[in-house]
């Protein structure tokens, strides 16, 4: 079994922007040891360790973390996507056994067309040639144009993060549930999944992690036992509940499906993807 989204960091490090003192919860410097025991307590035997700030340097930092802790079995990093060198960047990357995807921010760029952008096409299509995961980390508004990506790029692998950050609400649950259909129903079932992961954090603070019910079952009947990948979002998960909550409440959402197709979205379908 995989948790296939979690993070650790230095707060000294000093790249992490987005992390200030009011998010008290986590706030704080995060290892993989501490990772290691929540998932351990969960018979959870490797895990995929993501970047959470857009410096080279922290991706370096996480292939450390990673050649020093078994448990990791691949690392998505983050490049400079519009530097002149990076296509040598992804191939500099790509050398690494452990390094198994890239993820820029998309969520945190105001432009919802960045990717599109022409400069950014010869990445991709080295990721693609480099066997290379992209992981978007986008909201809804993001999806149509991740479904333009995939058109574009027929070869690259691409995982949705926290199943599009949907707003949890159920009045935008339509709307959200008809752009992520489009993207399964048009894309590729062995290339394009979906990541079960960061949806708690999206709901209102204090929400009890049963109100995600609607929208967890909603990825399970869009994406399949097939193209779903559990991950705990660890520990920025924190913010909302603990980790052996969400876990809980996952194996809960799936525990009517078969243990081949839970066993799916508990690993194997990490295992493929990432190549772990």
């Amino acid at each position: 079994m995989i948790d296939a989204h979690f993070h650790a960091w230095q707060l000294n490090r000093g790249d992490y922007g987005w992390l200030k003192p009011e998010l008290s919860p986590i706030y704080r410097d995060v290892t993989v040891g501490e990772w290691a025991q929540h998932a351990s307590n969960d018979q959870i035997k490797g895990g995929v360790l993501v970047q959470a700030a857009p410096t080279f340097e922290e991706t370096l930092f996480l292939l450390e973390q990673a050649q020093s802790h078994p448990m990791v079995k691949g690392v998505v990093g983050w490049i400079d996507m519009l530097s002149d060198d990076a296509v040598e960047k992804v191939v500099q990357c790509a050398a690494s056994p452990l390094l198994k995807g890239l993820r820029p921010m998309l969520q945190d760029i105001e432009d919802a067309d960045w990717i599109l952008q022409a400069k950014i096409q010869p990445v991709l299509n080295a990721m693609a040639a480099h066997n290379l995961v992209l992981d978007a980390l986008i909201k809804p508004v993001h999806i149509s144009r991740i479904l333009e990506v995939t058109r574009a790029h027929r070869n690259l692998k691409v995982v949705i993060d926290h199943g599009a950050k949907p707003i949890i609400e159920l009045a935008h649950l339509p709307s959200w549930k008809n752009a992520m259909a489009q993207l399964a129903q048009e894309t590729d079932a062995d290339r394009v999944m979906c990541k079960l992961s960061g949806l708690w954090t999206e709901a209102s603070k204090g929400s009890a992690v049963t109100s995600l019910g609607p929208w967890c079952q909603a990825l399970l009947e869009i994406w399949t036992p097939k193209r779903l990948i559990w991950g705990s979002d660890w520990p920025v998960l924190e913010l909302a509940g603990p980790y052996a909550s969400w876990r809980e409440f996952s194996l809960k959402q799936i525990e009517h499906y078969s243990g081949e197709d839970q066993e799916l979205i508990l690993g194997l379908n990490a295992i493929k993807l990432y190549q772990l």
